[in-house]
């Protein structure tokens, strides 16, 4: 559902959804309060409420910093990751430039259908929170075998090729590091923590108690506000490679790979 959500509507949409419905709820959930409970006017209880919102508003804030500096390391990595991966599909296209023109027409003809595969196939994959790991296994595969076929002739081919075989190796590595990170998602007793310590927080609040409900409501709609935004930050950056915050594959299109895609040689 979440997963849907991201991909289906803008970011501004879900602002507007999940910061003004948290401080519409909780405006008239503090009116029906006062109505239901006129002795709450008189602020009796202010004191312990007022340090049980503390203690709690603490406790609840701690954990929500957590979470989201946790998840925008998350997005950070992944995006690391994903240029780290096309600058060495790139080096290697750059490597293959030493070799007989025959050889490297095969390895760029390789390396266009990993990129493309990479693009086309399995970034909608990701996006939907299901990647697969076959398919862009062949197109890699295709990369190493026309590697494998190749014997350099002199000392200069063997330099480049020794660097072209490694960095292919640390793309199938940052491949499976990407697909890892296409699955991952917040464990749930940390959503629990995250969305649950909303539905008790925002209530405490009914329970101070200001004589004028303007200001009542102007103190309860800037906490719901704050919650409601912190919440959205946990909500679209959980999924690192869904809506508007994801993930681009932008670098596997742009610099030496963007010959791959009807552009000029980077």
């Amino acid at each position: 559902m979440s997963l849907w959500l991201l991909n289906h509507f803008s970011t501004l949409t879900l602002t507007v959804v999940t910061v003004g419905g948290t401080v519409l709820l909780a405006v008239v959930g503090s009116v029906l309060a006062r109505r239901r409970y006129p002795s709450l006017v008189r602020g009796e209880h202010n004191d312990m409420v007022g340090v049980t919102l503390g203690m709690f508003g603490a406790i609840y804030g701690i954990i929500l910093a957590f979470v989201i500096v946790a998840l925008w390391t998350q997005l950070d990595t992944t995006q690391t990751i994903v240029s780290t991966e096309a600058t060495d599909i790139a080096l290697i296209a750059r490597d293959a430039a030493a070799f007989p023109p025959p050889v490297r027409a095969d390895v760029d003809a390789a390396l266009s259908g990993y990129v493309h595969a990479i693009v086309d196939d399995q970034w909608p994959r990701m996006r939907a929170g299901q990647p697969s790991y076959g398919v862009t296994a062949e197109k890699l595969q295709d990369v190493f075998d026309a590697l494998q076929a190749y014997e350099p002739k002199t000392s200069r081919e063997e330099v480049f090729y020794e660097e072209a075989v490694g960095r292919l190796n640390d793309v199938a590595g940052q491949r499976r590091a990407r697909l890892n990170m296409a699955e991952q998602e917040l464990p749930p007793l940390l959503q629990a923590l995250a969305f649950g310590g909303a539905l008790v927080l925002i209530p405490l609040t009914f329970l101070y108690g200001v004589r004028r409900l303007r200001i009542q409501l102007l103190f309860v709609g800037a906490v719901a506000g704050l919650v409601g935004f912190s919440l959205l930050l946990v909500f679209v950056l959980d999924r690192p490679f869904a809506g508007d915050l994801s993930v681009s594959p932008a670098p596997y299109k742009e610099g030496a790979l963007a010959r791959y895609w009807g552009g000029g040689p980077g």
